[in-house]
């Protein structure tokens, strides 16, 4: 069994791809265009706040608005010490320092008591991470960088429709990146992500870093780049945003499932969702001591798993001259030795979730 499928099969889906493609092929117009402007209206209107600004991908969404806060040289920025290296990247794209701070042991998201204990004078921003789908505890986060002074850019990469005490992810921290990769709850087809807010400044700072740092054509204000989320993906997003809630509560349905059936397997832990929070399950993370070989075991059984993921950020080659080692995360490095994604997708059957199930189980 795969470990995902894009879904493009969903009944009616391909011909409202089609539609959408042939909408901006009739227009003539491919960027920064009518499909854009409608998709960042109802992607706003999505997540509960003013505006969306739509870039080239995820990445830039994290490093364009460090950007549009005056994050740079000098400064360091607090970040989980498990989650995906593109939250780590970001911070060291804009010349800042990622300071990790361990996750809550129950939902694997950013541990606010480990926020407040990491501050520092040089400490500008935090990125709390609503990791496979599951939103950070917020409120205790923004007090801390309400006291602190610091800037609070929620990655929202894997959360699209999640909600934190009733409110979106995208409307919780001063700005929230987002990815569109194609495996997203809310995905592209092809590379995309997008920045919300309701801060007015920032919203135009990052129109204007996404377009060669210009407002005025040939007119540039800063060393911006180009990273324009363009018309055809808008317009495939648009297509998708319509059924984004009910492939969220397929999800869930799905999950409910896998919990279930899980309950009580021996050395396995299963997803948790706090009681103030609706998970989104971009992914479906089981922990295990024993995970090398049951992900080994089920793939004799044909049955793909991944791993989310296999090295901490801190001691990726990429990250050493920051001067971690080995021990400096421990739980970090446990969940990367531990967690296993089982597979997921709003179309999976139940049939397939039970044969799943039945296998780990054994």
């Amino acid at each position: 069994m795969k470990f995902f499928d894009l879904g493009l099969d969903e009944p009616g889906l391909k011909a409202e791809l089609e539609a959408a493609a042939r909408r901006v092929i009739d227009s003539g117009w491919m960027i920064l265009g009518p499909e854009l402007e409608a998709f960042e209206t109802e992607f706003a209107a999505f997540c509960g706040v003013d505006h969306a600004i739509g870039v080239g991908n995820g990445l830039d969404a994290l490093i364009l608005t460090l950007r549009a806060a005056g994050i740079g040289a000098g400064d360091e920025v607090i970040v989980p010490s498990h989650t995906f290296a593109a939250t780590w990247l970001a911070v060291e794209a804009v010349g800042a320092r990622p300071v990790p701070v361990e996750p809550d042991p129950a939902t694997f998201t950013l541990d606010p008591a480990g926020v407040e204990a990491a501050v520092t004078p040089k400490t500008r921003a935090v990125i709390p991470v609503s990791l496979y789908g599951h939103p950070v505890d917020m409120d205790p986060i923004l007090a801390t960088a309400q006291r602190h002074g610091l800037f609070v850019l929620e990655d929202a990469a894997q959360s699209h429709g999640a909600l934190y005490r009733g409110r979106p992810t995208g409307s919780l921290a001063h700005a929230t990146a987002f990815s569109f990769y194609p495996t997203k709850n809310l995905g592209a087809l092809g590379d995309a992500g997008a920045v919300t807010t309701s801060d007015p400044e920032i919203a135009a700072k990052l129109r204007m870093l996404r377009n060669y740092g210009s407002r005025e054509k040939y007119r540039h204000e800063a060393a911006g780049v180009n990273s324009r989320l363009d018309e055809i993906q808008a317009a495939f997003l648009r297509a998708r945003l319509a059924r984004l809630p009910a492939a969220n509560e397929a999800r869930r349905a799905r999950c409910a499932q896998y919990g279930q059936a899980l309950a009580g397997a021996n050395g396995l832990t299963t997803p948790v969702e706090a009681e103030w929070a609706r998970h989104v399950y971009h992914l479906y993370v089981v922990r295990s001591p024993e995970r090398d070989a049951l992900q080994a075991r089920l793939d004799t059984q044909g049955i793909g798993t991944l791993i989310h993921y296999p090295i901490a950020c801190h001691l990726q080659p990429a990250f050493a001259h920051l001067g971690f080692r080995r021990g400096d995360f421990p739980l970090a490095e446990a969940l990367a030795d531990e967690v296993l994604s089982l597979p997921l997708w709003p179309q999976m059957s139940p049939d397939d979730v039970a044969a799943v199930a039945a296998a780990v189980r054994a």
